[in-house]
C-alpha cells in the first residue's frame, strides 16, 4: 500500500453541461464523468497489429492505487441527512475519500428545479461542501486530523469546473464559511482559465444564454476578482500568490481538437487549431502574480494529446492521471526554462536583419523510464509549441521561456531499491520560416527542419538527511554519450532540495548556420517533503 501521509480528501469538480438533457445525464452518473476510462492503441513490431492500451479510469486507479473509496452509502451520499457509515454509525469519512461536488443536481430536472444557478452559487456551495468534509473527516480519530487547523484537501476539476474552483479560491466574498486556507493543491483538466474563443472572438457578454457568458472574460473578471488586472492586461488568466500560490496549482492542457465531436464537430472548427477542441490551449493554464500585478511565475503545465472529452478525452487520459498523481503525492519536481544566449540568421540575411523576422518554435517533451506515454508533449505539429520572433528575442527581457513542469515518484520507480528517479526531456528548436520585409524568404529554406535537436536523460537521487546528502543531479546528451548517462553527476547546494536551479548547456556546434545557443534551466525541488 502507497505511504498515505500526504492523502487528504479529494474533491472531483465536473465541467460544463450546456443543455437541460446535458445536466440530467450529469446527475444520473455517480461521479460525473471521473469514472469513465479509455482503450486506446499503439504500433507494434507487426505491422498487422495493434498493441490494446486500457486505462481503467481516475477513480477506479486512485482506488486500486492509492486506496482511495467514495463516499457514497446505501444509496445516499455524505450531503443526505441521512448519510451514515454503516460500520460507526456515525457522520465520519475517512482521509482518503473521493467526493463528487454534484453541482448540477440543483439544475437538473431529474433530480432540481431545472434552473441553473449562477457560477457565484456553485462557488459559495465549493465552500460549504469543505467544510463538511472537514468536519467529517476531523470527527474521526482514525484519521489523526482532530484540529479542524490541520484539516487539508485537494480540488480536481474539469473544464468549468476550474472557474468554479477559482472563484471559491479568488473571490473572498464567495468563501463565506472561510474554507480556502483548507485547499492544499488545485488540479484542472482542460479549464479556460482565459475564457474561450470561438472564430477568434471571445464569447459574448450578452450570451447569456445556457450560461454561456461565463467564459466571456469581463464577465470572469468579475467572479473571479480580477477586475483591475483584467483591466490592465485584457487577460484572467491570473492567480494572485496572495490569495493561493500559482506552484500548487497544476494545470493539465490538451492539444487534439481532432477527436473533439461536440456539435458534430462545429466546435473544433470555430475554436480552430491550437486548441482540444473546445479551449485554445494558449488559455488553458494560470500565471501567479505578485501583490504589486506583477507577473511572478506560472504555475505548474503539462500537455498531453488529448481532446476536451470524448473517448480520447483528457480526463479519461493515462497522461493525466499520471500527472495527477505525481503532483499529489510525488517526491520530485522541476520547473523548465530554456534561456537564450544567442539566436543568428542565415548568413544571407544577416546585413537584413532589421528587416528580418521569424517566429522560433520550441518543443519539450518528458517521459518517464519504462513508460509508454508522456508526462508532457508539445511539438509544433500539434500546435502546443512555445513560440517566440526573432524580434522578441533580441529583448534581453524575453529570452527565458517556460517549458513545462515535471512532477516524479518513488512508487513508480521501475526499480523499488534505487533512490533514484529517471526521465528523459526532448527538446528541439524548430528552423522557423523566415520573412524579408514581410515575405517569406524561399532561398535556403528546408521545411521541417531543427536549429537543434536532441534528448537529455536525466537522473535524480534524492535526499538522504540521515547521511547530510543533498539532491543530486547526473545528465547527459543522449547524442554526446551514445544513449549513457555520463558518470559526471552535477551537486545541487543543500540538503534541502527547495527550489534549487541547476542548468544544462545545449552541446557545442548543435547548429553552424543559422545558430541558436543557450541552457535548459531546471528549478528542482523535493515535494511533499
Amino acid at each position: 500500500m502507497y505511504d498515505d501521509k500526504h492523502c487528504w480528501p479529494i474533491i472531483y469538480v465536473r465541467g460544463y453541461a450546456m443543455t437541460t438533457s446535458e445536466q440530467d445525464d450529469t446527475a444520473a452518473d455517480p461521479f460525473c464523468g471521473f469514472n469513465l476510462g479509455s482503450t486506446v492503441y499503439r504500433a507494434t513490431t507487426n505491422k498487422n497489429k495493434t498493441l490494446k492500451l486500457i486505462f481503467e479510469s481516475p477513480l477506479i486507479r486512485l482506488s486500486s492505487e492509492f486506496g482511495y473509496g467514495d463516499v457514497y452509502e446505501d444509496g445516499l451520499d455524505i450531503l443526505d441527512k441521512d448519510w451514515k457509515r454503516a460500520s460507526d454509525q456515525q457522520r465520519y469519512l475517512a482521509k482518503k475519500s473521493i467526493i463528487i461536488f454534484r453541482y448540477y443536481d440543483q439544475a437538473s430536472q431529474l433530480l432540481g428545479s431545472g434552473q441553473t444557478p449562477s457560477i457565484e452559487t456553485f462557488a459559495k456551495q465549493l465552500g460549504e461542501l469543505i467544510q463538511t468534509v472537514r468536519d467529517m473527516v476531523c470527527g474521526d480519530t482514525a484519521n489523526g486530523v482532530s484540529d479542524p487547523k490541520d484539516f487539508r484537501c485537494y480540488l480536481v476539476a474539469h473544464s468549468m469546473g476550474g472557474l468554479v474552483v477559482r472563484a471559491f479560491l479568488q473571490n473572498p466574498a464567495l468563501d463565506e464559511s472561510g474554507m480556502r486556507g483548507h485547499v492544499d493543491k488545485v488540479f484542472t483538466y482542460a479549464t479556460p482559465h482565459n475564457g474561450i474563443d470561438m472564430g477568434g472572438v471571445n464569447v459574448p457578454s450578452w450570451l447569456s444564454k445556457n450560461d454561456i457568458s461565463n467564459f466571456n472574460r469581463e464577465r470572469m473578471a468579475g467572479y473571479l476578482n480580477l477586475e483591475t488586472l483584467f483591466r490592465k492586461t485584457d487577460r484572467v488568466d491570473w492567480m494572485p500568490e496572495s490569495v493561493f500560490p500559482s506552484e500548487r496549482f497544476f494545470c493539465m492542457v490538451g492539444t487534439n481538437r481532432n477527436d473533439y465531436e461536440v456539435a458534430k464537430g462545429l466546435s473544433r472548427t470555430f475554436t480552430g487549431q491550437g486548441s482540444d477542441g473546445l479551449v485554445r490551449i494558449a488559455n488553458a493554464s494560470v500565471w501567479g502574480v505578485d501583490d504589486a500585478g506583477h507577473f511572478s511565475k506560472p504555475s505548474p503545465t503539462a500537455y498531453a494529446y488529448r481532446s476536451h472529452s470524448g473517448y480520447f478525452g483528457i480526463v479519461n487520459s493515462e497522461e493525466a492521471y499520471q500527472n495527477l498523481v505525481r503532483f499529489l503525492f510525488g517526491d520530485f519536481r522541476a520547473d523548465v526554462w530554456f534561456d537564450i544566449k544567442q539566436v543568428t540568421l542565415p548568413t544571407e540575411l544577416q546585413s537584413q536583419e532589421d528587416n528580418v523576422d521569424a517566429t522560433y518554435q520550441f518543443e519539450f517533451l518528458a517521459a518517464t523510464k519504462g513508460a509508454r506515454w508522456y508526462l508532457t508533449r508539445r511539438v509544433a505539429e500539434e500546435d502546443s509549441v512555445a513560440c517566440k520572433t526573432y524580434k522578441q528575442l533580441k529583448d534581453p527581457h524575453q529570452r527565458s521561456i517556460y517549458l513545462s513542469t515535471v512532477f516524479l515518484s518513488k512508487h513508480y520507480r521501475v526499480n523499488r531499491e534505487a533512490n533514484t528517479l529517471t526521465y528523459t526531456a526532448d527538446f528541439g528548436v524548430r528552423v522557423p520560416d523566415y520573412e524579408v520585409d514581410r515575405k517569406f524568404w524561399f532561398d535556403g529554406h528546408f521545411e521541417g527542419g531543427y536549429l537543434f535537436n536532441d534528448r537529455l536523460i536525466i537522473t535524480i537521487t534524492l535526499p538522504d538527511i540521515q547521511k547530510g546528502q543533498g539532491l543530486m543531479i547526473q545528465y547527459g546528451w543522449w547524442s554526446l554519450h551514445k544513449g549513457k548517462t555520463p558518470e559526471a553527476a552535477a551537486l545541487s547546494p543543500g540538503a534541502g532540495g527547495s527550489g534549487q536551479q541547476f542548468s544544462i548547456n545545449l552541446p557545442p556546434g548543435a547548429a553552424t548556420d543559422p545558430t541558436i545557443s543557450g541552457q535548459l534551466r531546471f528549478v528542482a525541488s523535493t515535494w511533499n517533503s
